[in-house]
Order: C-alpha cells, then sequence, then structure tokens
C-alpha cells in the first residue's frame, strides 16, 4: 500500500478531521523516526497514519480501539510489522512492544498532542514559536495536556532516546507540515 491509497482509506474510516490531523503528525514523527534510525520511512509512515484508523468505530470501547484497526490493516494486506505496530499502540491490551517501530509509534502516539497543545497556548498558535525547553517545562505540568499521557511519552526511552531527544524529533517533524496541520 501506497501513501496515497492509505490516505483514502484513512479518509474513508476516519472522519473527525483533528483526528484525521492527529494522525498526520504521527506520520510526521514516525517517519522522522525511521530517518533517525536508519529504517523504513515509508513504513513506519505508513504505521503512523493508519494507528486510529478504528476509532471512529471503536472510541466508545476502549477495549477495541487498535484490535480492530489491526483487522482492517491485516484484511488490507499490510505488512505484519505494520499491522502488529497498531496493535500494541494501546496499552489497555498489555502486548508487548517487540520491534523498535512498536516502542516508537507507543511513544509517538501522546506526544503529538502534548506538541499541538504546545503551540495552542501560545499566543501565535503556531508550531514554530515551539521549542524543546518550551515542552519539557509543560511536560512536567500535570494540569498540562492531561490527555498526553507521560508515561507513555517517557517510554521513548525503549527506543534509546532521551525525553529530550524524542521531543526535538517529534517537534522538527510536526514542524516540517505545520501548514497541512494549520499550526
Amino acid at each position: 500500500m501506497n501513501r496515497e491509497e492509505a490516505l483514502a482509506l484513512l479518509k474513508k474510516n476516519l472522519t473527525n478531521k483533528n483526528l484525521f490531523n492527529h494522525s498526520l503528525a504521527v506520520e510526521a514523527v514516525m517517519r522522522r523516526l525511521a530517518e533517525h534510525f536508519n529504517e523504513d520511512v515509508e513504513k513506519w509512515g505508513l504505521a503512523g497514519l493508519l494507528h486510529d484508523i478504528d476509532y471512529d468505530r471503536t472510541k466508545d470501547d476502549p477495549m477495541r480501539h487498535s484490535i480492530e484497526g489491526a483487522e482492517i490493516l491485516a484484511g488490507c494486506g499490510l505488512p505484519d510489522d505494520i499491522v502488529y505496530a497498531v496493535k500494541v499502540h494501546n496499552s489497555r491490551h498489555g502486548l508487548p512492544r517487540i520491534s523498535l517501530m512498536d516502542k516508537a509509534l507507543f511513544a509517538t502516539d501522546p506526544l503529538t498532542g502534548l506538541i499541538v497543545a504546545g503551540a495552542l497556548i501560545r499566543p501565535e498558535k503556531k508550531l514554530s514559536v515551539v521549542d524543546v525547553p518550551f515542552l519539557v517545562n509543560r511536560f512536567h505540568e500535570k494540569s498540562f495536556a492531561r490527555g498526553a499521557n507521560r508515561e507513555t511519552i517517557n517510554a521513548c526511552s525503549e527506543t534509546g532516546l532521551s525525553l529530550e531527544e524524542f521531543m526535538g524529533l517529534g517537534l522538527e517533524a510536526m514542524q516540517g507540515i505545520a501548514g497541512e496541520l494549520k499550526l
């Protein structure tokens, strides 16, 4: 499956514009991480883009989220490693994160929300004015971006990256698609 086919599949299954933008952000960060780790950028990008493909169907049943997504992707013939990464990004299932892609997707999912929140509290409402020290400070504020699970973001250590390195790569990736994200 190429990116255009993946976008069409995502648009068919995900109607919420904010979640669509979230998927674009996760894709961008996963692509940047793949570059950093010298991994398959296209494969990691697809995992990021499609990780929440089932969210419209499962938003009221978190125990089904990512299970149905993995089933959709397997049915479309995506590689097993993408299917598994999507399946394990939901911590509710307690499945082990085995590959570097699994670990990266797990930590990236909430990071994008933290970065978006960081942009939205700035007067400019732009990613271009956000930097890593600002994000690190906000990360330690429990009341800021409560939906961005800190423990999950901290799981970036499973990839060998420090929190600051991970945030830096994520922010750089999202700044690169700021126009698409309208941030």
